[in-house]
C-alpha cells in the first residue's frame, strides 16, 4: 500500500488545510450552537436532492438565450429530464449591467433580448423549470447588479418571471455591524403629527452588558444606554400604552459616538422585528436620530432594542434568512395577485462554507455551499468530498449539503474519476448540478448518441436512486486508511448503499466485514444468512455473507447496493 503521507491526494490536503481529524474536531465543536429544527426553512421543494444543470463550471460569462434554450432541449431530448433532473439554471453574467427605471434587474439587453419571463417560459414548455442568479452583495462576482439591499425587490420580480430555482451566492458581501447605536429617547408618533410618546433610556429595564451613561452635551436629559452590541445586551420597554392601531413613526434619539456603522433590531410584541443600520460619524454635535415605521396594536405594547449579531457567521445567517424570508412571501405574493398556483422557488445558499452554513443552512433556505468553488480535477474533487462527508448530520429532506456542481465530462477527467465523482455525490445526498456541455449528447441528425460514457454516467437510474433515496440521509465514512474510504448510506426498504473509494494513484483491495457495515446503517439492514448485492457500474448481482471485498482501481469507485437475502 502507498504511503499516505507522501501521497499528492494527502499534499492537496494538507496545503488546502483540509484535515479529516482537524475538520471533525471543528465540526463537533461547532454543534453547540446548531439551531433548533423548529426553524427549518420549508418551501415543499428539494424534498430530495435537486436535479439539474448549471451554466457556470463550462460558459462561465459566455452565455445569451439561445445557449440556454438550447441546453434545456438537450436534457429533454437526451433523457436526462427522464431521470429526474429538471432545473435548468443561469449563473452569473445573465443581468444588465443596470437596473431598469422601477430598480429592477433585467435581463442583457444583447444577450438576453427577450427578457427572463419569456425564457422561463420556452423552458417551462418543455417540462423544465429554469433558475436565476445573483449574490448577496453588492454586486454579483462577475461585478454587475446584485441583490444586498434590494431582497424584496429583486425576490418578487423572480416570482413574477416565474423562476423556480435562485442560487445566491456571496461576492461583494457587506457584513452586518456587529456594533450598536446609543439610544436617548425613543419617540412615537402617528404620521402627519408631532405630537406621540416618548421614552427615555432611564426608564428602560437593561438586560446583559446594556448600561446607562450620561453626557452632560446632550440635549434632554443627557443619559443613553450603550452596551447593546453583539448580542451581549438589550433594552426593554414593556406596557407602552398605545392609543390606537395602526402606523406609527419611531424616532430614535442616538448618541453620535465613533466612526463605525452600527446595527440595531427593535422586536415589537416578541413578534415583528424591524431593523436599521446607523452610519459613523464625524458630526460635531453629540445627538442624532434614526427613523422607521412600525406598526402597533391599541393597548399594551413591549419594546426590545438590541443587535443580535456577534460575528459574520451571525451577519451571513441573518441576510440569507433575510432573503429566504423574501422569496417565500414573493411566491406567495404573486400566486395570489395572479391567481394561479403558487411556484416556491428552491433556494441555494452559496456562501462557499466560510461561516459555516451547515449549522444554520436549514433555517435559511433548501441547500447551502459547504466549500470554495470546484474544479474539473481529481484534487479537487477530493478536496470537497473530504469537507463534506463528515457533515452527514446537517443533510436531510428540505435541506441539504451542497459539495458544488458535478464536473463529470469537464477538463480531463478518466472515466473512472467520472464515476466516482458522480458516485461520491449520489452518496453525500448532494445536488446533481451538471455542468457539461449536454448538447455533445445529441448528434447532428437530431438522435441521442447513447454510447457516450459520460452521458451513460448521468442517467444511471440505479446510481441516481441512491441519491434521490427518500429517507434522505447522507452517507458516514465507517473506515478508512487515507487512501481508501468505505462509505455507507441507509435507503429505503432496509436496505443500504456502500461506496468503496480509491483515492489514491494504484490498484488497491478493500474491503469491510458486514457487521461492520450493519453497525454502522443507521439500524436500518438487518443481520441475515446472506445479502443480496447489485454492483451499480457493472450492472452484476451477486450474493456475500460474512463480508464485501474488492479491488479497486486508481481514482474510482465500487458503488453497491445491498439488501438482506429474504
Amino acid at each position: 500500500m502507498a504511503d499516505f503521507k507522501k501521497s499528492s491526494v494527502a499534499t492537496f490536503l494538507r496545503k488546502n488545510k483540509i484535515c479529516p481529524v482537524c475538520t471533525a474536531k471543528r465540526i463537533m465543536a461547532s454543534t453547540q450552537i446548531h439551531i433548533d429544527g423548529a426553524d427549518k426553512f420549508s418551501n415543499g421543494t428539494a424534498l430530495t436532492p435537486p436535479m439539474g444543470w448549471a451554466s457556470w463550471n463550462l460558459f462561465r460569462n459566455r452565455i445569451n438565450e439561445d445557449l440556454i434554450f438550447d441546453i434545456a432541449k438537450a436534457m429533454r431530448d437526451s433523457g436526462l429530464a427522464d431521470c429526474g433532473y429538471q432545473y435548468v439554471n443561469v449563473d452569473d453574467c445573465w443581468m444588465s449591467s443596470t437596473r431598469d427605471e422601477n430598480g429592477r434587474l433585467r435581463g442583457d439587453l444583447a444577450t438576453f433580448p427577450s427578457g427572463i419571463k419569456a425564457l422561463v417560459e420556452k423552458v417551462n414548455a418543455l417540462g423544465l423549470k429554469l433558475g436565476i442568479y445573483t449574490s448577496n452583495g453588492t454586486l454579483t462576482c462577475e461585478d454587475l447588479p446584485s441583490s444586498l439591499y434590494h431582497e424584496r425587490t429583486d425576490a418578487e420580480t423572480f416570482a413574477e418571471w416565474g423562476v423556480e430555482y435562485f442560487k445566491y451566492d456571496f461576492c461583494h458581501n457587506i457584513p452586518i455591524p456587529t456594533n450598536a447605536p446609543e439610544i436617548s429617547t425613543v419617540t412615537l408618533t402617528k404620521p402627519g403629527s408631532s405630537e406621540g410618546i416618548t421614552l427615555y433610556a432611564e426608564d428602560a429595564e437593561f438586560r446583559g452588558n446594556a448600561i446607562l451613561l450620561t453626557d452632560e452635551k446632550m440635549a434632554e436629559t443627557g443619559r443613553y444606554v450603550s452596551g447593546l452590541e453583539s448580542a451581549g445586551g438589550s433594552m426593554y420597554f414593556s406596557n407602552v400604552e398605545i392609543p390606537e392601531d395602526g402606523v406609527y413613526t419611531l424616532t430614535l434619539g442616538l448618541h453620535k459616538a465613533g466612526l463605525r456603522d452600527k446595527y440595531l433590531e427593535i422586536e415589537i410584541n416578541d413578534t415583528d422585528v424591524y431593523s436599521l443600520t446607523e452610519p459613523g460619524t464625524k458630526g460635531f454635535t453629540h445627538d442624532g436620530r434614526n427613523q422607521i415605521t412600525v406598526t402597533l396594536k391599541k393597548g399594551l405594547n413591549s419594546f426590545k432594542f438590541h443587535n443580535p449579531v456577534a460575528s459574520r457567521m451571525d451577519s451571513a445567517a441573518k441576510q440569507y434568512r433575510n432573503m429566504g424570508k423574501e422569496l417565500q412571501r414573493a411566491t406567495k405574493l404573486v400566486a395570489e395577485r395572479e391567481g394561479r398556483e403558487e411556484k416556491p422557488i428552491c433556494f441555494s445558499i452559496c456562501e462557499w462554507g466560510r461561516n459555516k452554513p451547515w449549522i444554520w443552512g436549514h433555517t435559511a433556505g433548501n441547500l447551502w455551499r459547504t466549500t470554495p468553488d470546484i474544479k474539473p480535477n481529481w484534487l479537487s474533487i477530493i478536496g470537497i468530498y473530504e469537507a463534506t462527508v463528515l457533515l452527514y448530520k446537517y443533510a436531510g429532506p428540505g435541506n441539504w449539503n451542497d459539495p458544488d456542481m458535478l464536473e463529470v465530462g469537464n477538463g480531463n477527467l478518466t472515466d473512472d474519476e467520472n464515476k466516482a465523482h458522480f458516485s461520491l455525490w449520489c452518496m453525500l445526498a448532494a445536488p446533481l448540478i451538471l455542468g457539461n456541455d449536454l448538447r455533445k449528447f445529441i448528434r447532428p441528425d437530431g438522435s441521442v448518441d447513447k454510447d457516450n460514457k459520460v452521458l451513460k454516467i448521468l442517467s444511471n437510474k440505479d446510481a441516481i436512486a441512491i441519491n434521490q433515496d427518500k429517507l434522505g440521509i447522507q452517507c458516514r465514512r465507517i473506515k478508512s486508511n487515507g487512501l481508501c474510504d468505505v462509505l455507507v448510506k441507509p435507503l429505503e426498504n432496509n436496505e443500504i448503499a456502500v461506496c468503496f473509494l480509491n483515492k489514491g494513484p494504484l490498484e488497491m483491495e478493500i474491503s469491510c466485514k458486514m457487521q461492520d457495515i450493519i453497525k454502522e446503517s443507521f439500524a436500518v439492514l438487518p443481520s441475515a444468512k446472506e445479502y443480496d448485492v447489485h454492483d451499480i457500474w457493472e450492472d452484476k448481482k451477486f450474493e456475500i455473507r460474512d463480508s464485501l471485498s474488492a479491488k479497486v482501481a486508481p481514482h474510482s469507485v465500487k458503488l453497491y447496493r445491498i439488501k438482506a437475502d429474504d
